[in-house]
């Protein structure tokens, strides 16, 4: 179980209004409002579905990342390279330690600033996760749907 919410701030309902966040108890939420009702969702089964996704576009490219992270680190010899590709590969492990310490203030702060926004309905279906940083010479404008 989670003990509060990865992503405050950058979690917004279908009408583009953000979400906020409570306890139902001991249990972290995002709260949306469903005409006037307020709707606490579970934070984790949020983050979950976004950290889930966030996978899925690593899948299959740990070795390109690992060498990019190490050259923007300046630490780009073969060992730091396998060592970075290796935390990749083995992501879920830090999900779950990410779940449980949630995510530094200043990574949070950042990533709004970069525009991600994490789209739910009131049922805390993830509807999109929108990247723009991520966005490639594809055409694809970052956005995860």
């Amino acid at each position: 179980m989670t003990k509060k919410p990865l992503f405050p701030g950058l979690v917004f309902d279908e009408n583009d209004q953000p979400a906020g966040t409570a306890y139902v108890g001991d249990e972290p939420c995002y709260v949306v409002d469903d005409a006037g009702f307020r709707r606490h969702i579970p934070s984790g089964q949020v983050d979950r579905q976004v950290l889930s996704r966030m996978q899925e576009l690593i899948k299959g490219n740990e070795e390109l990342l690992g060498e990019q992270t190490a050259k923007m680190l300046g630490q780009d010899d073969l060992f730091s390279v396998a060592a970075i590709a290796s935390q990749l590969k083995n992501m879920d492990k830090q999900f779950d330690a990410m779940m449980e310490t949630g995510l530094p203030e200043e990574a949070r702060a950042y990533l709004g600033m970069l525009g991600f926004k994490i789209v739910i309905d009131m049922h805390g279906e993830v509807l999109r996760v929108d990247q723009p940083g991520a966005a490639g010479g594809d055409g694809n404008d970052g956005r995860n749907e």
